[in-house]
């Protein structure tokens, strides 16, 4: 029989789990902060970045005693998004079953897209990338390129995901299940569902963003020793600017999100601060034209060449040479492979309107939905919205890497 009487408490009861289930890369990412927002603290807390020490020799540790030095995060509700529908009294007649099916599975599907949708966009803040720009990903070696990027660089090997677009997420279905049990390369093939392999849980995933690669051209170059920053002074920011020159008179604009490497400038394992063999990737943080040639570029991460937090095995000299990742003015897939850390997301419990009985919110592992009703006497139409509000942040940028594509 049609449950005729709905309620707030019912409808969100039905639409969080929906909500949930369109989740895809949520669940892979650092919730652990919402909680905090619960208390009321206002719309932004802290977060406090990762602390790292150098061992020392011997036993006498004169002159080697170090402080504390702590780097953070802020993370601000600065996300609200809601999906309204218009819904007549005949239509809330619906069995619940019914009215998840017609209406809150599409909405909760479209809500979560958003959310994901700017989870995606953090690839702007992602240093690491790995692959060919302008090839699809679709090998066992591909598969394997994200692992080695980020065991280079001690990232934690437990609670990894990888996202792809649903080309490259076909193509490496098809060679995954090659090796995966007959069981499970079925259900990669028929459905596309990429599995766990070399420590990541790999999955298609429709939000995953296609970035252009600014127009450039010149020959760029550092212009000027030295630029090497402290990490106290970087701390909260990550980022520092860099000052270039040999670009492309009055045609050269760097997209945020643009990645590059300088010569004579090599990563360094954050573990034991010795340099690698590849050259350390660099991120534009903020879209950026060139003066005469010249660029003075927001870049992450910042150059840091001591203590234990280096970052590269040397400051750029004066007039290296600058390699900019991928061909001016073409547009590219950003996959992303990250450890947990990397992203934050926190979810507000998000306050309605005074008279109670007209809304109510849903609350599940972290995750936060309110759902209002109001009704128009005159048409007999109710409108029910769903809303959610969070905050996004790269917590860690380098516990993740792009996967072109």
């Amino acid at each position: 029989m049609a449950n005729a009487f709905k309620t707030p408490d019912i409808i969100a009861k039905a639409a969080l789990p929906e909500f949930m289930n369109a989740l895809n890369m949520t669940p892979f990412i650092d919730r652990q902060h919402s909680s905090e927002f619960a208390n009321k603290v206002g719309d932004t807390i802290t977060i406090r970045r990762i602390t790292r020490f150098v061992a020392g020799d011997g036993a006498d540790v004169t002159g080697a005693i170090q402080d504390i030095v702590e780097g953070s995060r802020p993370l601000q509700l600065s996300f609200r998004k809601n999906v309204p529908v218009e819904i007549s009294s005949q239509e809330m007649t619906l069995d619940i079953k019914d009215l998840t099916e017609q209406v809150l599975t599409p909405a909760m599907e479209e809500l979560a897209q958003t959310v994901e949708s700017e989870i995606a966009n953090l690839y702007k803040q992602v240093w690491n990338q790995v692959g060919t720009p302008g090839t699809i990903p679709s090998t066992i070696a591909d598969a394997m390129l994200p692992r080695t990027k980020l065991n280079k660089f001690g990232v934690p090997t437990r609670n990894r995901a990888a996202f792809y677009e649903p080309e490259a997420a076909g193509a490496m279905a098809a060679v995954l299940a090659t090796v995966f049990p007959s069981d499970i390369a079925s259900l990669a093939i028929k459905e596309g569902v990429i599995t766990s392999y070399t420590g990541f849980a790999y999955m298609e995933n429709q939000s995953i963003k296609t970035h252009t690669v600014g127009t450039y051209g010149g020959t760029p170059l550092i212009n000027g020793a030295s630029q090497n920053v402290t990490y106290a002074n970087v701390k909260d920011t990550n980022v520092q600017n860099l000052i270039t020159d040999g670009w492309t008179s009055g045609a050269t604009n760097l997209n945020e999100g643009d990645r590059f490497t300088i010569a004579g400038v090599f990563a360094v394992n954050p573990k034991t601060r010795d340099s690698l063999a590849d050259l350390q990737q660099f991120v534009v943080r903020a879209d950026v034209s060139d003066t005469t040639g010249d660029i003075t570029m927001s870049i992450a991460p910042p150059i840091i060449t001591t203590g234990a937090f280096k970052t590269v095995s040397a400051a750029p000299a004066d007039g290296a040479a600058i390699t900019v990742l991928g061909v001016s003015a073409t547009n590219y897939p950003q996959n992303l492979a990250l450890q947990k850390n990397a992203f934050t997301i926190a979810f507000a419990n998000l306050d309605g309107p005074m008279d109670e009985s007209k809304f109510s919110r849903a609350t599940q592992d972290n995750i936060s939905i309110r759902v209002a009703f109001d009704w128009d006497g005159k048409t007999d139409v109710n409108l029910i919205r769903f809303d959610i509000l969070f905050g996004l942040t790269a917590q860690e940028p380098g516990y993740a890497t792009v996967h072109v594509g």
